[in-house]
């Protein structure tokens, strides 16, 4: 089987990658590992949190005793007091992807952060639109005195198309956008954009795979994940990753679920204002993820609406990956 994925990249003059997205909550999880298995892949986390040891509960991290003996890649290999960027995920996945497919498998990225599977499965390159310490610290100044509406607002001014996709809380990609605009003149939206409409051919042979689903299905079941990871033990998660020292200033800690619990922990919130605003937090984020990945043409999309047979599912998806790499479909759709 997966000799036939090297013919096919061979034939194609193009490495093959799969990838695997839609918005939390959909269920790619669980796909994921069925694609995985039948497919002979090595996952690679294509979550910007997932990335940070300790952050397990909030982020919906899949503990290894669950993983069915699949590699994955990219999760639990930064401190939470330490950065992560769309370039150093470009840079690992750059060195991934020959080393996955030198052991036989198949890359397949699986996640919701729309900007860093983009840039992967496009080759871009955001760092060459140049960089200024000095406004990214002034912008870091203004957002600690204005706040960080204030610091969007800002951005909504001149890229609004960028800011639609970023929550306010997300100061590190609001900076960077502000900071393309700065150096370039340009919109980091429009730049985006033109990469697209220059046709730009991928550096790999994709299969993209979006899930989605009714939305008031969709809103429902992220409730329910929420309660979840509240019984799981949310609080105290983000209470230890505080006494631990790390600031709720951090760019980990903007992350769904940690910046509404750290505030209630630090007497700014009650509880239950607090679980509101995750859950309503987590809904508006759906609506972007989903809203960036309308936007890749080549994507794929699967509705996981409710009835559907798991069995007819899979074999949907069984059935496009088959169309991209030209395996025996009778045989791994079986």
């Amino acid at each position: 089987m997966n000799d036939n994925v090297q013919t096919a990249a061979a034939a194609d003059g193009r490495p093959p990658l799969l990838a695997l997205v839609g918005p939390t909550a959909v269920g790619k999880t669980e796909l994921s590992l069925r694609i995985a298995e039948k497919f002979g892949c090595e996952i690679i986390s294509g979550d910007s949190m997932q990335v940070y040891r300790g952050m397990d509960i909030g982020t919906a991290k899949l503990p290894p005793e669950e993983r069915r003996g699949i590699v994955h890649h990219l999760i639990d290999v930064r401190d939470p007091n330490e950065p992560f960027s769309v370039a150093d995920f470009q840079a690992e996945c750059e060195r991934l992807i020959p080393e996955i497919r030198s052991r036989g498998k198949v890359p397949f990225i699986v996640g919701g952060t729309g900007l860093y599977v983009e840039s992967v499965c496009y080759g871009y390159r955001f760092q060459e639109f140049g960089g200024d310490e000095s406004f990214r610290e002034r912008m870091s100044e203004f957002a600690r005195e204005q706040g960080a509406q204030a610091l969007h607002d800002k951005l909504a001014a001149v890229d609004p198309a960028s800011a639609a996709k970023l929550h306010p809380n997300d100061g590190r990609r609001i900076i960077r956008a502000l900071e393309i605009y700065e150096t370039t003149g340009r919109p980091l939206s429009e730049l985006q954009n033109q990469s697209r409409s220059d046709g730009k051919i991928s550096p790999y042979r994709l299969c993209l795979i979006g899930l989605t689903m009714d939305r008031a299905e969709l809103y429902r079941r992220i409730d329910v994940r929420v309660d979840q990871m509240l019984e799981d033990g949310l609080v105290k998660e983000v209470a230890r990753l505080l006494a631990e020292g790390l600031s709720p200033d951090a760019s980990s800690m903007q992350a769904l679920g940690y910046k509404e619990i750290a505030a209630y922990l630090a007497g700014k919130t009650d509880y239950d204002s607090a679980v509101t605003l995750l859950k309503r937090d987590t809904r508006h984020f759906a609506k972007r993820q989903l809203s960036w990945f309308r936007r890749m043409d080549e994507l794929n999309w699967v509705d996981t609406a409710p009835g559907t047979k798991n069995t007819d599912l899979f074999a949907e998806i069984c059935a496009i990956i088959a169309g991209k790499f030209p395996f025996d479909l009778e045989y791994i759709c079986s």
